[in-house]
């Protein structure tokens, strides 16, 4: 692909390579999958910009990994904002769409106004990739370190994969003429390529927590400090677009490390929730358990925390005892 060509940007992903500088990274645009997100619930606009921060985190992480059907990020706090989870999954087939979802669970008494990331106390991030039936889940867990969620999974990155990484995040309320208000988020994640594994043992992390600085060598730091340097000169709109292409941003920013790009991958919202799931979620409750569960109105209630999605199901379609009947 011919960088400056012109794509049809929103809700994508753009893996590229900086040959000169031994560097990889995505470039993302969220904007239909932000409204497909939060349009599910009522968060106020300080829930909603963590959710939109976590959302573009999770787009640009899950596209940088062989997955083959779920990577997960989430924060657990002690603060205000209780829980932030999302999911990405994995296209079926090729020239298929990724779907994200994600929700917050937190307590509206006690949120304030000001930066988002004050509603997180302490706490942690991490990251959890499932590679469907056959294959034990990864899960890697750092401490929340701020200001943002993105400096978390900066922290995560050097501390449990020892990968230096980098990430430039812009995400907003965003009004065209005639049309309401609704979020966008843009972002750039930089990566070096894997060497830094050696150095690990030499590294001496503040607080004993590795950083990118802490993981490479004179040279290879020479060339993350200036890549580094020409990514900070990036503006807000420029991540946001909707004006400037990935590809001329690209230009932009890394015209001298010899950028280069690959396909780029659609996302959309998308929820995996069915009544066969909560079915499947219900099986391991006995008769007695799911009686406890029936409501006056004789029925078995559930709702799915990220989109919403409210289910009613027959007490005696539910359950042990239900699928034990079912088996035989």
């Amino acid at each position: 692909m011919i960088l400056g060509e012109k794509l049809a940007w929103d809700d994508t992903v753009l893996p590229f390579q900086l040959d000169a500088s031994d560097m990889r990274g995505r470039v993302a645009r969220l904007d239909g999958v932000l409204s497909g997100i939060l349009k599910q619930h009522d968060y106020p606009p300080v829930v909603e910009a963590l959710v939109a921060e976590m959302a573009l985190l999770t787009a640009l992480v899950g596209q940088t990994i062989k997955l083959r059907w779920k990577l997960s990020l989430q924060v657990q706090s002690k603060g205000a904002v209780r829980m932030i989870a999302t999911d990405y999954y994995a296209p079926q087939k090729e020239g298929e769409s990724a779907r994200i979802r994600a929700y917050a669970s937190f307590d509206r008494d006690r949120l304030t106004d000001g930066v988002p990331f004050d509603q997180v106390g302490e706490g942690y991030f991490a990251i959890l990739i499932d590679q469907g039936n056959g294959n034990a889940p990864y899960q890697g867990i750092t401490p929340l370190t701020g200001p943002t969620l993105s400096a978390s999974a900066e922290t995560y990155f050097a501390q449990s994969e020892q990968l230096p990484t980098k990430f430039e995040l812009s995400f907003g309320l965003s009004q065209e003429p005639g049309s309401a208000a609704h979020w966008r988020a843009g972002g750039i994640m930089l990566q070096h390529m894997p060497e830094a594994s050696p150095l690990v043992a030499e590294a001496q992390g503040e607080g004993e927590l590795l950083q990118a600085a802490d993981l490479v060598s004179e040279d290879a730091g020479e060339n993350w400090n200036r890549v580094i340097h020409l990514l900070s000169t990036v503006e807000d709109m420029e991540l946001i677009g909707p004006s400037v292409p990935p590809t001329d941003l690209l230009v932009r920013l890394f015209h001298e490390e010899q950028p280069r790009v690959y396909d780029a991958q659609s996302i959309r919202f998308g929820c995996t929730c069915s009544e066969e799931r909560v079915r499947q979620s219900l099986s391991i409750y006995s008769a007695r358990d799911i009686e406890k569960m029936t409501t006056e109105d004789g029925c078995v209630t559930a709702d799915c925390q990220f989109c919403s999605a409210h289910y009613s199901l027959d007490p005696l379609s539910v359950g042990f005892e239900a699928q034990r009947q079912d088996d035989d």
